[in-house]
């Protein structure tokens, strides 16, 4: 795979904010159960400060994980990237590698796909196929659910987003199977899954769009997380729509990430006892 042969010097994750991250709940789980002594560090790291930061990490030889808003300001700043990474455009897994000339990288990677695949299945009791996806956002993350998609058998994206123009450039980058909708008034009718790839709802309070919009035979998966799930997972449940947040594709994504790392599986039964215990919440 190209993970590390050794240690990490460190294990981060880098977002702005992260406090309410679970990954660091989890991840240490996972240390914990394969006997790895070291600690998942969560830093709170500023846009204007990320590049002075990934170099402390590469000369730390550190590996880690990247959340929001840095997944796409990650990636230019690596040395190499893995093919899945330059696909999504984005970054939201690394480690540390020797270049050619003797100098430190970052290693970027993209485990959201994976983890996304593995959400999805989840949710739907199936493996994703002939599928049409309902995509509401335009960044690294939508960027990660078209990645996915296009591997799947004869399905494809619309994509619903308030900037027009960065959803016109993620939907010619996938153009073999995403289009942008015509109008900003179209609806999600004939989704079989609606995807909110938005920020919307990490306040525990907006909803990317209305559940009643949302025809009762869409599923629909919502990338963000909160404990004891988002308003709009609730509401969509509360209208009897198959639905759920964005919990089981972190936790399938940090596992994968854990693969990476350290070349071997990490225990996923640890990982989601962690994140159910009470002192998690």
């Amino acid at each position: 795979m190209g993970a590390p042969s050794s240690l990490p010097g460190r294990l981060v994750l880098l977002g702005h904010p992260v406090a309410h991250s679970l990954s660091p709940v989890f991840q240490q789980a996972a240390l914990a159960s394969a006997g790895i002594p070291l600690t998942y560090e969560a830093l709170d790291v500023a846009p204007a400060d990320l590049p002075s930061m990934l170099g402390l990490l590469a000369d730390a030889r550190a590996a880690g994980n990247v959340t929001l808003p840095h997944k796409e300001a990650v990636y230019p700043w690596c040395a190499r990237r893995t093919a899945l990474a330059e696909r999504v455009g984005a970054v939201n897994t690394f480690w540390s590698e020797e270049q050619p000339d003797g100098r430190v990288g970052l290693v970027g990677d993209n485990t959201d796909v994976g983890g996304f695949d593995f959400a999805v299945e989840r949710l739907l009791e199936r493996r994703p196929r002939v599928l049409r996806v309902g995509l509401l956002g335009a960044g690294g993350a939508a960027a990660a659910v078209c990645a996915a998609v296009e591997r799947w058998s004869d399905s494809r994206v619309v994509i619903h987003a308030r900037n027009r123009e960065r959803a016109a450039q993620l939907a010619a980058r996938f153009a073999g199977v995403a289009d942008v909708v015509p109008s900003e008034m179209d609806t999600v009718d004939g989704t079989d899954l609606l995807v909110n790839a938005t920020p919307l709802g990490l306040d525990g309070a907006l909803m990317p769009i209305a559940p009643g919009m949302i025809p009762a035979t869409t599923a629909v998966l919502d990338l963000t997380y909160r404990r004891g799930r988002t308003p709009f997972v609730k509401a969509c449940r509360a209208r009897g729509l198959r639905s759920d947040d964005g919990l089981p594709m972190l936790v399938e994504q940090g596992a994968l990430a854990f693969e990476r790392w350290f070349g071997v599986a990490p225990d996923r039964e640890a990982m989601w006892r962690s994140i159910r215990a009470p002192e998690a919440s």
